[in-house]
């Protein structure tokens, strides 16, 4: 039982910035990381950056010097500061929950990013 909520998403222009939130909880399991991923329509879904309980982070390659993710005050709120952004970063965004004690991982809903002019 984990309920995750995103947040942030909307157009943006080339170059613009957006940021995106993503607010979890649980009564029942701790949670140790989470992570934003990303679906394009016709492709697959993809890591984009990840942050763990001790705000450990990892990024994919083609995210890093764009793209932050960090976690707010509030707990178990992770964000993604997405700088720079191109077209091709036009997406369905979705939070990944790892949660301790459940062995499995939880996904919110999406939030959409749409880069255009």
């Amino acid at each position: 039982q984990v309920h995750i909520v995103e947040s942030g998403g909307g157009w943006v222009q080339p170059g613009g910035s957006l940021r995106l939130s993503c607010a979890a909880s649980s009564s029942i399991y701790t949670i140790y990381a989470m992570s934003w991923y990303r679906q394009a329509p016709g492709k697959r879904r993809e890591l984009v950056a990840a942050i763990t309980s001790s705000n450990n982070t990892n990024y994919a390659d083609a995210m890093k010097g764009r793209f932050t993710i960090s976690r707010g005050n509030a707990k178990n709120t992770a964000y993604l500061q997405m700088n720079s952004l191109k077209p091709e970063d036009t997406a369905v965004y979705y939070c990944n929950v790892l949660a301790v004690g459940s062995g499995m991982d939880y996904w919110g809903q999406g939030t959409r990013v749409f880069v255009s002019s």
